[in-house]
C-alpha cells in the first residue's frame, strides 16, 4: 500500500508542480519559487522511497546542477528568467544525468520556439483577436518577455516517461 502511495505521488508531483508553473507564468509572467522548491524537495524525498539509488540520485542532482549552471549563464546574459532556470533546474533533477534528460531538454527547446512562435504571432494580432471578444492575458498582449515555464511544462509533459523514476513508479503498477 505504501509503495503504491509513493508512486502516485512520483506519477503526480511533477505534472502537477509544471503545470501550475506554467499557468502562473502565462497569467503573471512569474514562476513562483515555491514550485521549484517543492519539486526539488519531493524528488529528495520520493527518490529514496521509490527505489531510486543513491548513486542514482546523486547522479540526479549533479544534472540538475549542470542545467542550473547553464542556465544561471543564460539569465545572466538576460537570456533566460529566473523563475525559468530554477524550473528547469528542479525538473531536470527528476530526469537525471542519462538519455532522458537529453530527450527533455531537447522537447522544451523544440516546444519553446513553437511557443514563442505562437506568442509572437498573438501579439501581433492583438488588437484583432480581442476585437472577436476573446479575452487575452495582459502577459499575451502587453509583456515584451515569452512564459517559457509553458514550453517547459509541455516538454516535461511530453518526456516524463523517459525518466527513470517514472520507470521505477509504473513498475508498481504491473
Amino acid at each position: 500500500m505504501i509503495s503504491l502511495i509513493i508512486a502516485i505521488l512520483v506519477l503526480v508531483v511533477l505534472p502537477l508542480g509544471l503545470a501550475l508553473a506554467a499557468v502562473s507564468d502565462l497569467f503573471t509572467m512569474t514562476i513562483p519559487n515555491w514550485i521549484s522548491a517543492a519539486l526539488l524537495a519531493c524528488f529528495l524525498v520520493l527518490a529514496p522511497l521509490s527505489g531510486l539509488a543513491w548513486s542514482e540520485i546523486g547522479i540526479n542532482i549533479m544534472a540538475g546542477l549542470a542545467v542550473f549552471g547553464v542556465c544561471f549563464a543564460l539569465f545572466a546574459m538576460n537570456v533566460m528568467g529566473g523563475g525559468d532556470a530554477k524550473l528547469l533546474t528542479a525538473a531536470a533533477v527528476w530526469f537525471g544525468f542519462n538519455h532522458s534528460l537529453l530527450v527533455f531538454l531537447v522537447a522544451v527547446g523544440y516546444v519553446g520556439g513553437a511557443v514563442t512562435l505562437l506568442f509572437l504571432l498573438l501579439r501581433s494580432q492583438a488588437n484583432s483577436v480581442m476585437a472577436m471578444g476573446i479575452p487575452l492575458p495582459a502577459s499575451l498582449v502587453t509583456a515584451r518577455k515569452i512564459p517559457y515555464g509553458i514550453a517547459i511544462a509541455i516538454g516535461g509533459f511530453l518526456t516524463f516517461e523517459q525518466a527513470p523514476i517514472y520507470s521505477l513508479a509504473i513498475k508498481t503498477f504491473q
